[in-house]
């Protein structure tokens, strides 16, 4: 039995994409080309591995395959890289998975930082929940990732991400240079769900305040809509700042509560060789600067930390 690299790869490619049209399109081949490799990975195994419908989906083996496909090219995907560093040219691919407002406040400054630094590298980026991230990281669909609060020794730290008050301009307390909490009392409060709303409310325990959000919003850009309407105020973390329209301001919040931003490999395989450049060079970059990262203009998606 001899299996392939280009085998696996074809097979993870339908496998994600869900058709081998798709999977052609991304791996810059032919489609007949990748149902060959499949179905010479399928003789390989004497087995099918793919149900052939719309969407393509995996057999009970192609399932258990997958994994080990993934584990198989990343292996392959740190050689090239370790060869390429020893031949001090960092190349390649590296798959970064982060959440929602980090995704799209703090990477498109840090995408553009190490496209200057690292220009024959590229960085692919994954939006996702911390749930889905951890998953992502542990079977390989991501090299690296960009995580809030790891444990200690985790990775490389990036910063401290601070929590801040969000305010229409116009609103009494815009022009403050420290806004407390409880002065927030009177204004319907929004929230978005997940790990920011377990922080915002240890900022309203500790201020000993009732914590009694009056809606929940989960897409971001809504939640910055509503603000903007006037609708209510709400608490984010500076890395949003890139987000904010104009007529928003992010001020500095009493209590403080902050959360440290660490990017990091996977935990239990081989770092792709690039991770841990690209992590040193953003961590030097996000402490010199000193009013948070380029604009750029808020996307769609979950406002999840």
């Amino acid at each position: 039995m001899t299996v392939n690299l280009a085998q696996l790869r074809a097979f993870l490619a339908v496998a994600e994409a869900g058709g081998f049209s798709a999977a052609a399109a991304e791996l810059g081949m032919s489609q007949s080309a990748v149902s060959h490799a499949v179905a010479s990975l399928e003789r390989e195994l004497a087995a099918p591995l793919l149900v052939r419908a719309t969407p393509v989906r995996t057999t009970a083996l192609g399932e258990r395959i997958l994994p080990h496909a993934r584990t198989a090219l990343s292996a392959a995907r740190s050689v090239e890289e370790i060869a390429a560093d020893a031949a001090e040219t960092m190349t390649g691919t590296v798959r970064l998975a982060c959440t929602p407002t980090i995704c799209q406040g703090l990477v498109p400054d840090l995408l553009r930082h190490w496209s200057e630094e690292q220009p024959r590298l590229t960085v692919q980026v994954f939006e996702g929940d911390s749930t889905e991230i951890a998953a992502w990281l542990a079977d390989g669909v991501a090299d690296a990732a960009i995580l809030i609060d790891p444990p200690a020794g985790t990775g490389v730290h990036l910063a401290e991400d601070h929590y801040r008050a969000v305010l229409p301009r116009d609103h009494p307390l815009g022009d403050e240079p420290l806004v407390d909490i409880g002065d927030l009392a009177d204004d319907p409060f929004l929230i978005s769900p997940d790990n920011c709303e377990a922080r915002v409310r240890t900022i309203h325990t500790r201020a000993g305040l009732p914590f009694t959000p009056a809606r929940r919003v989960r897409d971001l850009t809504t939640l910055i809509g509503m603000v903007q309407a006037g609708i209510g105020v709400t608490v984010l973390s500076e890395a949003s700042r890139s987000l904010l329209p104009s007529d928003l301001v992010l001020l500095p919040l009493k209590p403080v509560m902050s959360r440290r931003l660490v990017l990091t490999g996977p935990h239990e395989r081989p770092w792709h060789s690039a991770v841990r450049t690209l992590a040193e060079s953003a961590a030097v970059h996000l402490s010199g600067l000193s009013s948070g990262p380029a604009p750029v203009r808020p996307g769609g998606g979950a406002a999840g930390c």
